[in-house]
Formats: C-alpha cells, structure tokens, sequence
C-alpha cells in the first residue's frame, strides 16, 4: 500500500458536495488540500472548516478558481504549489447539470455544461500536467453513471458525461507513459445539494460524500503497480419504483 502522507491535492469545485468530501477524506490522510470554488468566500470557508478537522501538519487552502477558465486553473495550480511546494494529486469534481427536453435546452445551458463538466477538465489537466509529470502524480475525474446511461431530458448533461468517460480513459492512455495515474469514478445517486436537492435522512439510501472519499483515497493507495481506470459505484439498494 502507497504511503500518502505530506502529498498535495488539488480538488476542483470542492467546498461542498462530493469535492468537499474527497477533501475530508483527505486531509484526514495527512494530505495537504486546495480546495477550489468560484466563491472566494466559500472556498475559505471550506478551507477552515477542513483545518479545524486537519491532523497535526497537514493544511487546507482555500482557492477561488472557475474551470471554465484556463488562466485561472494554471494560477490555481501555481498557487498551490507556491503554498505546498508540490502537487501529486489533481481532482477534477466541478460540475453542474441542467436538465431539459432538447426542444426547450438553451444555448446557454449546452454551453455552461460542456464547459463546466468536460472543457473544464480538459483545463484541469493541461494546467497541472507538468507538476503531475514531476511528482508521478494522479490524476482522477469525477464522471457519472449518466457517462454510459442515457435518459430523457439528458442530452447536455449526458454529453458533458460520456465525453469525460471517454477524455479521461485517452488521457489514462497519454500519461501512464509518464508514472501519471488517471482514473475516473462514475457515481450514482448520491446526497448532495446537486441540481437543487437538499440532503436530509430520506437520501440515506443513496451514496455518500465520505463513501466517495474513501474510495479516492483507496485509489491513491493502491500499488503503483495496479490501475483501476474507470470505477462506476451506485447506491446498493435504491428505493422500489
């Protein structure tokens, strides 16, 4: 097993949800994190909550960055390298969904879209991939089970979706030549504030935020030698249609 302590991650769109998670889950590891938001205010927030939970020597960074922006990726990279003097780990979670028949999706929402959930990605890697290269870094993408399964009002969101399964298994292909390891985790339902929902006890059925966590760091950890690529994990028993 991978030792992992005193690494540096970078986690995209990670003051809340399942980024926030991964970022818990984390720094708990002894590994320090920046976590970004397009909210300065609550990239901070997130970061201090996360030092108040921080075992002795590893610490949060907060960063304002938007993905959909390349300048900003690259200085949020820079950043946190200036801070930490390193980056091993890139975690690209920022995400969003709009959800509409094809008849009534705007151009506004196809673009916000493709550019959060896959241009975005593209963005977080071409801005971190030469401090990955020097720290035989991982690289992992958070995609969704919607990158396999189609389904009404779908089209942006799904698109956005097998576009990253598929980016991420290429750039898989691209960098091992490099020690870089890349992987995507394709959830299922999971109890977040996605899409409007509002986590309470009746999303207990569904995935976790600390589920998700655990199994990114049980990727980080794994011999280097071994290289799940893309994991796809769902709720185990959803409730009866």
């Amino acid at each position: 097993m991978t030792s992992i302590k005193n690494k540096a991650a970078l986690i995209t769109g990670g003051s809340k949800g399942i980024g926030y998670g991964i970022a818990e889950a984390l720094i708990k590891e002894g590994i320090h994190v920046a976590v970004t938001s397009r909210s300065a205010a609550g990239a901070q927030k997130a970061a201090e909550k996360l030092n108040s939970k921080a075992p002795s020597g590893a610490k949060a960074l907060g960063i304002e960055a938007d993905v959909r922006d390349y300048q900003s990726q690259q200085k949020a990279v820079e950043k946190i390298i200036n801070h930490f003097g390193q980056l091993d780990i890139v975690i690209a979670n920022a995400g969003l969904g709009h959800f509409a028949n094809i008849e009534d999706l705007t151009i506004q929402q196809w673009q916000e879209t493709i550019d959060t959930n896959l241009t975005g990605v593209f963005y977080s890697i071409k801005a971190s991939v030469e401090a990955l290269k020097k720290s035989k870094g991982y690289f992992i993408t958070i995609s969704s089970l919607a990158g396999t399964n189609f389904f009404a009002n779908g089209s942006a969101y799904n698109a956005s979706k097998f576009g990253l399964t598929g980016f991420t298994q290429a750039v898989m292909l691209d960098l091992r030549q490099h020690d870089i390891k890349v992987s995507t985790i394709m959830p299922g339902s999971v109890s977040t504030y996605f899409n409007g929902n509002m986590p309470d006890e009746q999303d207990s059925w569904k995935i976790q935020i600390e589920d998700i966590g655990e199994l990114v760091v049980d990727l980080i950890k794994m011999n280097p030698r071994t290289l799940p690529s893309k994991i796809e994990v769902r709720p185990t028993m959803p409730p009866s249609k």
